[in-house]
C-alpha cells in the first residue's frame, strides 16, 4: 500500500528559503508553494495541508510581525522550529555592469542594504525571493537582477553574479513549524505562549517574576498591539522546557490568573543552527 506524502505549505515560489527550511524539516514531503502568509493559515485551518513552515524572525532584521498577528487567531500548534542560514546571491540574466535595479522580498533587500547601496542598485520589493528570480527569467530583464538563494538560481537556470551579499555573515531566519502533530518531551524543548495583561503598573513584572521564581529561562519576548484598544499589547513569550514538565505546569497555573488573555501555542524540540543554506 502506497503511503501518502505529507503536504507542507510554505510562502513563496520553489527555491524560496521557506521551502528550503520546510524540506529540511520534512524530508520527502510534498512542498506546496503559497503566495501570501494568510493563505498558509487558511490552508491549515481547512486541513488542506498537514503542516507549514513560516518565518518568524531574522537575526539581522528582527521579527516578522504579520506571522505573530496570524498566530494569535490560529488553532494550529507550534510543533517545531528550524534555524535556516540565509546566504543571498545576486542573480541575473545579464552582466553585472548592466544591472541598475534588483528585485526581491523586502526582508532580503533589507539584509543586503549596504551591498546594494555600494553597488548603486535600486531595490524593488516583491513578494518573494525565488519569485523575483522567476520573474526576471520569464520577463527577460536585461537591466535587473534578483536577490535569492543558490537553489533558486539552479531551479530557474539563472546566473549567480555574486554570492554571500548579505550585510552580516551570520544571517539566520528562525522558522516555526505549524501542525496538529503531538510533540513528546525530548529533554531539549521550548514552549511558546501568548498572553494579554491589564494596562496597569507592574502587570508585566508580576508575570515575568513567576518565570524567575520557577527557575524558567525566557528565550524570547515580543509585544504586539492587541488591535482592540490603543496602546494595549499582547506578549509573545518563548520559554525553555516542555508543557508536560511540572515547573512549566506550575508557572502557567500561576500566570493565567494575572492575564486578561492566555494561549498556549505549543511545546516542541529546540531547533539547531543549521550551517547549510540549501537542501
Amino acid at each position: 500500500m502506497k503511503t501518502q506524502k505529507l503536504k507542507v505549505a510554505f510562502q513563496g515560489e520553489h527555491g524560496a528559503y521557506s521551502e528550503i527550511a520546510a524540506g529540511k524539516f520534512f524530508p520527502g514531503a510534498l512542498l506546496i508553494p503559497v503566495k501570501q502568509f494568510y493563505e498558509i493559515f487558511d490552508l491549515l485551518a481547512r486541513l488542506e495541508v498537514d503542516a507549514a513552515a513560516v518565518p518568524v524572525e531574522n537575526s539581522i532584521e528582527g521579527s516578522i510581525n504579520e506571522i505573530y498577528d496570524l498566530l494569535l487567531d490560529s488553532k494550529m500548534k507550534v510543533t517545531g522550529e528550524i534555524f535556516q542560514k540565509i546566504n543571498h546571491c545576486l542573480i541575473a540574466n545579464t552582466e553585472k555592469d548592466k544591472l541598475t535595479k534588483v528585485y526581491s522580498h523586502p526582508q532580503a533587500i533589507a539584509q543586503c542594504r549596504n551591498y546594494l547601496r555600494v553597488k548603486g542598485l535600486e531595490p524593488v520589493p516583491t513578494y518573494d525571493t525565488a519569485g523575483a528570480v522567476r520573474m526576471i527569467k520569464e520577463k527577460h530583464f536585461t537591466d535587473a537582477g534578483a536577490v535569492g538563494s543558490r537553489r533558486a538560481a539552479k531551479i530557474y537556470e539563472m546566473r549567480i553574479i555574486d554570492e554571500g551579499i548579505q550585510d552580516r555573515e551570520n544571517n539566520y531566519t528562525r522558522f516555526l513549524i505549524l501542525s496538529n502533530f503531538e510533540t513528546a518531551p525530548s529533554g531539549e524543548d521550548r514552549t511558546s505562549l501568548i498572553f494579554g495583561l491589564k494596562h496597569s503598573p507592574g502587570a508585566l513584572f508580576n508575570v515575568l517574576k513567576e518565570f524567575a521564581n520557577c527557575n524558567i529561562n525566557l528565550t524570547k519576548i515580543e509585544s504586539r498591539p492587541t488591535k482592540e484598544k490603543p496602546w494595549e499589547y499582547n506578549f509573545y513569550v518563548d520559554i525553555e522546557g516542555h508543557a508536560t514538565e511540572n515547573n512549566i505546569k506550575s508557572v502557567i497555573s500561576k500566570i493565567k490568573d494575572k492575564c486578561t488573555f492566555f494561549k498556549m501555542m505549543g511545546s516542541y524540540k529546540k531547533g539547531i543552527v543549521n550551517q547549510s543554506s540549501d537542501f
